[in-house]
């Protein structure tokens, strides 16, 4: 590793210390001094907390658990930059842009160390969406390494001996929710068309991470004693790589040793994702999958060997002489962050300004709309016809921005009837998320915004040879049709790949540069987190700093609008209750990490203060 870099990463590590701790200092994540998150002011734009905020209960079934507010300062770098959410991992990213990497190969090195560092949310066990953009060609590719159900998967592993659907943590915790890994073998495809860099030398670190440890965050190890009820209950392998001989979760600062995390990397760093997809590997996911003593899963070994990852169309759209980029089915994110956008053109966002009454009421009723036509149209496109040229028209984005009011909100939404719309049903998935994000832009100005998830926090809770496994079958309608009798969309069927909300976003200027590279974890809400980015931006003139700091808020595809907790925007709960909304006061847990074109060369970054990224690029 170059000195300079080294310099860096070391003055990243002492920020991480910090992060240990409960408090990285925003020097660390982005070269700076920290700010306290204080009262918002006309150059502040709602970054304070409240100590009156009213409480509300995540649930049983929240996903990642919150891990606080640790402000970061923009980051700015002259060619190149990686912003993703662990500093350990931006370091593997921007050592392989130092050694002449692509920015897939960065995003590679960054991914397989965010397996190491913060498995509770990706790895090895899960899949994702990325998309790449080559400045020579001018062209955006977008790789699907969603999961998909094992070929004998039916509704029914979800139902008790009554007939009756399970609860949490029933439903996600077991083999039944595993569905086949896809990862691996989207970033080797990836890698293939867009990599330098030898493919085993994009897994050196995670590997001496894994093997040497890695510390424990605050964030790992609240979400592990959260879970330590449940964890104890599957028993070995998790238990006894998670929990410490006491039981409890790791200390914060634990050097975490992972060894058979470390030998599975290392054999798919040899011999690529087929030492994943068969051979010893996929027999001892199988095995786990298959021999859960409760919930036993139906994943086959020919269901590994059999799977692929898929290039798909973007899909595209415009938005204030901008030109937005998204993942397509089965994602639904790219579908609904560009119709909340087709909606929003038709509002003067700018005039009504970040943290407004009228803000947070328009932007929720669009995003109402979008999430409503999601759930009733998008699902798979290799197994049923999504609508995506009658969901992005802009005669229909018209008519629908049109229900809009003012003064009252719409409530309950319905879908509406695109052309080329089915006769389906709407429904209502689990959709449970722990998932990460992450950006990279090169020296050439190549760009890869990869989003990749196990679902739930800690997934399924299953482990085999070291990695945590999925539950994303729970994103799938486990009822196959709707109250009306209709056909479900994203039923559960052997072979599918489940909706998902994954965002990876790409952003190109009136005079067609890139501008932006964006995405978040979240589960649905992913989709507000991105808009309300991308407004911040594009709208409100903010740097990528300041757009995602902005305060959450959002809603889906039902009356209730949800309001961060700890922020201003709380005190709009009344005004929005006037309306016709019901408000809910929540954490709401974004990880948005981004980067964006600086004006006068260069790029700027951007991590999210609500969780543990860095932003970082080589000197």
């Amino acid at each position: 590793m170059p000195a300079a870099i080294a310099r860096r990463a070391a003055a990243a590590l002492l920020g991480l210390v910090g992060l240990l701790a409960g408090a990285l200092p925003a020097a660390a994540a982005a070269g700076g001094a920290a700010a306290p998150r204080a009262a918002a002011g006309a150059d502040a734009p709602l970054l304070a907390a409240s100590a009156d905020a009213p409480l509300a209960a995540a649930g049983a079934d929240a996903p990642e658990l919150p891990s606080g507010w640790t402000p970061r300062r923009l980051a700015r770098a002259p060619r190149d930059m990686v912003a993703a959410a662990h500093p350990l991992a931006v370091q593997a990213g921007v050592a392989a842009l130092a050694r002449g990497g692509t920015a897939v190969d960065a995003a590679i090195a960054a991914q397989w160390v965010l397996a190491v560092v913060e498995p509770q949310s990706s790895g090895l066990g899960g899949g994702g969406f990325l998309l790449h953009f080559d400045p020579a060609a001018g062209s955006v590719t977008s790789y699907d390494g969603r999961e998909t159900a094992p070929a004998t998967a039916q509704a029914a592993q979800f139902r008790d001996a009554n007939g009756r659907p399970l609860a949490w943590p029933a439903v996600v915790d077991g083999g039944h929710a595993v569905g086949v890994p896809g990862l691996a073998r989207m970033l080797e495809l990836a890698h293939r068309r867009h990599g330098r860099l030898p493919w085993a030398s994009l897994f050196d670190e995670a590997i001496r991470l894994a093997e040497t440890g890695a510390p424990v965050s605050a964030r790992l190890h609240g979400q592990t004693q959260a879970a330590r009820a449940r964890l104890l209950a599957q028993g070995e392998p998790v238990a006894g790589v998670l929990l410490g001989p006491d039981r409890q979760a790791w200390p914060v600062g634990t050097l975490l040793r992972q060894p058979a995390l470390a030998a599975t990397l290392r054999r798919v760093a040899a011999e690529g994702a087929d030492a994943l997809h068969t051979g010893e590997i996929a027999r001892a996911i199988v095995e786990r999958v298959t021999s859960h003593p409760e919930r036993p899963g139906r994943l086959s070994l020919a269901d590994l060997a059999g799977y692929q990852a898929r290039l798909r169309a973007p899909v595209c759209g415009a938005y204030r002489s901008h030109r937005i980029c998204g993942m397509g089915p089965p994602s639904s994110g790219g579908l609904a962050v560009l119709q909340t956008l087709g909606m929003l053109e038709f509002f003067d966002l700018r005039a009504m300004g970040p943290g407004s009454l009228d803000a947070v009421h328009t932007v929720s009723e669009a995003l109402r709309l979008a999430y409503a036509d999601r759930l009733r149209h998008v699902a798979d496109p290799d197994v049923v016809a999504v609508p995506v040229a009658g969901l992005l028209e802009p005669a229909y984005l018209r008519a629908r921005a049109a229900l809009i009011r003012a003064d009252r909100s719409l409530g309950v939404p319905a879908p509406g009837q695109p052309a080329g719309a089915l006769g389906l049903a709407s429904d209502a998935s689990v959709s449970l998320p722990s998932t990460t994000h992450l950006s990279v832009v090169d020296a050439q100005g190549r760009a890869v915004a990869l989003t990749s998830s196990i679902e739930n926090g800690l997934g399924s809770l299953q482990m085999a040879a070291g990695m945590l496994l999925n539950n994303q079958l729970t994103d799938f309608s486990l009822a196959p049709a709707g109250a009306d009798g209709l056909p479900v969309a994203n039923a559960l069927a052997g072979g599918k790949r489940p909706r998902s909300a994954m965002a990876p976003t790409l952003v190109f200027g009136p005079e067609g540069r890139l501008r932006a590279v964006i995405g978040s974890p979240g589960g649905p809400a992913i989709i507000g987190y991105v808009v309300k980015t991308l407004v911040g931006l594009i709208d409100w003139d903010l740097d990528i700093q300041q757009a995602i700091d902005l305060p959450n808020f959002g809603a889906q595809a039902s009356a209730t609008t949800v309001l961060e907790r700890g922020t201003p925007l709380i005190r709009l709960a009344e005004g929005l209750r006037a309306r016709g909304h019901a408000v809910l006061i929540t954490d709401l847990n974004s990880g948005l990490h981004g980067i964006v074109a600086a004006p006068g060369g260069g790029w700027t970054g951007g991590a999210d203060p609500r969780r543990d990224g860095a932003a970082l690029g080589t000197p």
